[in-house]
């Protein structure tokens, strides 16, 4: 093969358009209305053929179109008012600095292995990557010191389409870097920057690239640069595809490779923020890093590191998490670990429940041990999740298990559509976009007049089936379809019946076929010629998802009835932008996972401000949005040890809505034509849910719950070398090696049986410390209503309990325990570990009880 040069061809501008050029990297773009029609009337046709791809765009626009508009003086006004509106955004503060000038020091970094941001950009695989582009987004509308961290994969992640036999094909189109809105960052000669990382045997480096999202930077690593062997090269070349050794390899990247590229950039993040276990290694680099300033030990080292950290997990089964092989792990880790000062057993312990077994290195274990907190992402999830992290805090009631729960959001301004959010500007005012947060702003729905609500809710389901058609048509074309089978698919689905949307990852938990339970009793509900139905569905099976795959063919087999070739349409590679015509057009969106294994899901919140309404099982964010006016519930939040019962049980339960609640409310209409009943739904679920399940309410949550605390917390232990750090170290040592002969050696409280609500029942305890001091403990009652039959403490409340002498290493408390509520009710004595900077029972999760 020929030696090839290579050169880079950027897009010629004349010098009046020259503003088009960083409109065009700055992904604001991907959610300014204003923006996105500047580059349309640039020229439509491209705008479509290039995906929604600006920078593409200006590199095929013809100098003959550019003349012409240079000379249009209503195209350049139009750039003109963008241009400000964009130099406006940048220059000002924004919330956090509003709110919180006291944190003029917070420094966050959000690693994520993808990064949903727009069409153009296919960093995605699915809802992880969405969030964290939304998360983003709203950083950036907020004013957050942030920066994003992630990778840059050349295939992305696959495109679908499907065989003649309805069974899914995968194709990994290769990414032109330099036709994307994103650009390599160089050093001060202009080469591009570089991280290096020890592999085994060899040095790998990966190329920085930087995505400006607004106001925030994200930088993005790539290994298929020359420096690297082939197959290094290869290490970013997909996402989520190759062996587990692969895997191991991305991750490294993504963590180490990602902390040290902030450090080459000179960004010294305060908050690092893990969003799931993929980027864990972070931690040991941060920890290393640490080492290396302040000159101290690795469990020094790693308390510092750890108080700026956060893991978020999105996962609601163990098996979700990414495990490596102990072999895999020493090959790439054993002289890391030794860098660190730990054995290689010690290393592996990091990884694992019991540090003493020898089973699999687990990433949200690791993650877990070098962050300071770690949250779910709903309600429901981060009890899902005390319940499989418990063993880590044994011993610890349910409810203490430190894991709380920050609950998804979307970036509502990148999922509006253009109609509808002309009618909210018109009605609540621009507060509505920059405090999508605001319920007094979302009360304001009910100014909107119910017939103006209903046109603009019926122009974008005329405009979801008029681009269902196309893409559909489009496909059948791609697989070799007649003529009369383009013919069918051109007329599919009618742009007056109600329309039902489920789009999602295929995965056999999600349930797309519940629906075909019953399809004779399914195929009556949507061929009624009184009040059709019609649904459209979309999404991938994972490559090697055999199941989910056959759950994709069994819906296009019986979409091929020819009673039902108008009334359900699968839309083929769900994307970005599949997902914003179906969230700004259906009617209803159906939601049907085996509860509790939604952690979160987003895509229902999508259409809230659009005026869709919801049809879920209880489980995610549902579990917390749901009450009777805003949308329907199938079934009651239970769960189920069978299955197929819970599917009768359920689908049943879907049926029944479809046919006595929602069909009848959306054709019931008054005289003028308008489903008033439909309409006050769509309003109550606009008001309520709207300003709750955003990520501006989020990315703030997060700020004010975790980052801001973390960072002062990180300052504070590593300022004066550490010494604090090292002062928790010593006290964590001390629990460690005498917490084992800490015992309760009597318990006495006058003899009570029946007592009234209210009563104050006092009670003292002797405690031997063995080697450590009262000023190392609490030694606490814990009590409250009894479990019958178990005779557990269920819901019990803690009261402190206070040293009246001690005796050598044996010592007397004393407290009140208030008799709060009927029924039986017990206590016990509890010791757990105290010091004022420690963060606890995360820290230290060591407890002895009675």
């Amino acid at each position: 093969m020929p030696k090839i040069y290579s050169y880079h061809v950027s897009p010629a501008l004349p010098e009046r358009l020259a503003n088009l050029d960083e409109l065009s990297l700055n992904l604001r773009w991907s959610w300014d209305h204003p923006t996105i029609e500047l580059f349309r009337n640039l020229d439509r046709d491209l705008w479509e053929e290039t995906g929604h791809n600006p920078r593409l765009m200006l590199g095929r626009t013809s100098q003959r179109r550019f003349a012409e508009l240079a000379g249009d003086e209503a195209f350049l006004a139009q750039m003109d008012r963008v241009w400000e509106s964009l130099d406006g955004y940048m220059n000002s503060a924004g919330w956090f600095a509003r709110a919180h000038p006291e944190a003029f020091g917070l420094r966050a970094a959000y690693f994520s292995a993808e990064f949903g941001l727009t069409d153009c950009i296919p960093n995605y695989a699915g809802g992880l990557g969405i969030l964290a582009g939304d998360h983003l987004k709203s950083a950036s509308d907020l004013g957050l010191p942030l920066v994003g961290v992630g990778l840059l994969y050349q295939g992305g992640y696959f495109r679908q389409y499907l065989n003649p036999d309805g069974w899914q094909q995968e194709t990994y189109p290769i990414n032109d870097f330099y036709t994307l809105p994103l650009a390599p960052v160089t050093d001060v000669n202009g080469h591009p920057l570089t991280v290096d990382i020890e592999f085994p045997g060899r040095r790998l480096f990966a190329q920085i690239w930087k995505v400006q999202v607004g106001r925030i930077p994200l930088y993005l690593l790539d290994t298929n640069i020359t420096q690297n062997t082939a197959e290094d090269r290869k290490i970013t070349g997909a996402l989520y595809g190759g062996d587990r050794e692969l895997r191991i390899q991305q991750e490294i990247v993504l963590g180490i490779g990602g902390f040290r590229a902030l450090k080459v950039l000179g960004i010294r993040p305060t908050v690092c923020h893990m969003n799931e276990g993929h980027s864990a290694f972070l931690g040991l680099e941060r920890t290393r890093s640490v080492m290396d300033e302040l000159g101290i030990t690795y469990h020094e080292a790693r308390q510092i590191a750890a108080a700026g950290n956060l893991f978020t997990t999105h996962t609601p089964v163990p098996a979700g998490f990414d495990r490596f092989d102990p072999g895999l792990v020493e090959k790439y880790f054993r002289d890391y670990a030794a860098r660190l000062g730990l054995s290689f057993d010690v290393f592996l312990g990091i990884g694992r429940m019991n540090r003493e077994d020898r089973g699999e290195f687990n990433m949200a274990y690791l993650a877990s041990r070098l962050s300071s907190a770690a949250n779910g992402v709903s309600r429901l999830h981060s009890h899902v999740t005390r319940k499989m992290a418990q063993t880590f805090w044994s011993g610890y009631p349910l409810r203490e298990v430190p894991i709380g729960h920050v609950t998804n959001g979307i970036h509502a301004h990148s999922w509006i559509s253009m109609e509808m959010n002309s009618l909210l500007d018109r009605y609540l005012g621009p507060r509505w976009a920059d405090e999508p947060a605001d319920g007094k702003v979302w009360s304001r729905v009910d100014r909107i007049p119910d017939q103006e609500l209903w046109r603009v809710h019926e122009i974008r389901r005329e405009r979801l089936v008029h681009y269902a058609r196309n893409r559909l048509a489009t496909f059948v074309r791609n697989r070799g379809g007649t003529g009369a089978d383009v013919t069918v698919a051109q007329s599919a689905l009618s742009p007056g019946a109600l329309t039902l949307g489920f789009a999602r990852r295929f995965a056999t938990y999600k349930r797309a076929t519940l629906l075909l339970q019953d399809r004779d009793r399914l195929k009556r509900i949507l061929t009624d010629k009184k009040r059709p139905v019609q649904i459209l569905l979309a999404g991938k099976a994972h490559p090697h998802d055999t199941q989910g795959k056959d759950l994709i063919r069994q819906i296009i087999h019986f979409a091929r009835d020819p009673e039902l070739r108008r009334h359900i349409v699968f839309l083929e590679d769900y994307d970005i932008s599949v997902a914003r015509y179906l969230v700004q057009g259906v009617d209803v969106w159906v939601n049907t996972p085996r509860r509790p294994n939604e952690a979160s899901g987003t895509s229902g919140m999508k259409l809230l401000a659009n005026g869709g309404l919801n049809l879920s099982v209880l489980d995610g964010w549902w579990d917390e949005g749901y009450s009777p006016e805003v949308g329907w519930a199938i079934g009651n939040g239970e769960e189920y040890s069978d299955e197929h019962y819970q599917d009768q049980v359920e689908s049943e339960s879907l049926y029944h809505l479809l046919e006595n609640d929602i069909v009848p409310l959306f054709y019931e209409r008054d005289e003028g034509g308008l489903p008033r009943g439909w309409i006050a739904k769509m309003k109550a679920s606009m008001k309520k849910l709207s300003p709750v399940f955003n990520t501006n309410r989020m990315v703030a949550e997060y700020a004010e719950r975790f980052y801001i605390p973390a960072s002062s917390r990180h300052e504070r232990l590593a300022a004066n070398h550490g010494a604090l750090a090292r002062e928790l170290v010593a006290w964590r040592r001390r629990i460690v090696e005498s917490g084992r002969q800490i015992r309760v050696t009597a318990v006495n409280t006058p003899p009570i049986q029946n007592v009234s609500v209210g009563y104050q029942m006092k009670v003292e305890a002797r405690v031997f410390l063995g080697g450590l001091t009262p000023g190392d403990v609490l030694v606490q009652v814990y009590a409250g209503r009894q479990e019958p039959a178990s005779g557990e403490i269920v819901d019990g409340r803690v009261f402190d309990m206070d040293l009246q002498e001690s005796d050598g290493a044996e010592h007397t408390y004393q407290t009140t325990v208030a008799c709060y509520e009927s029924g039986s009710c017990g206590f016990s004595v509890r010791v757990v570990p105290h010091h004022p900077e420690a963060l606890l029972p995360y820290e230290v999760p060591f407890i002895t009880w009675a």
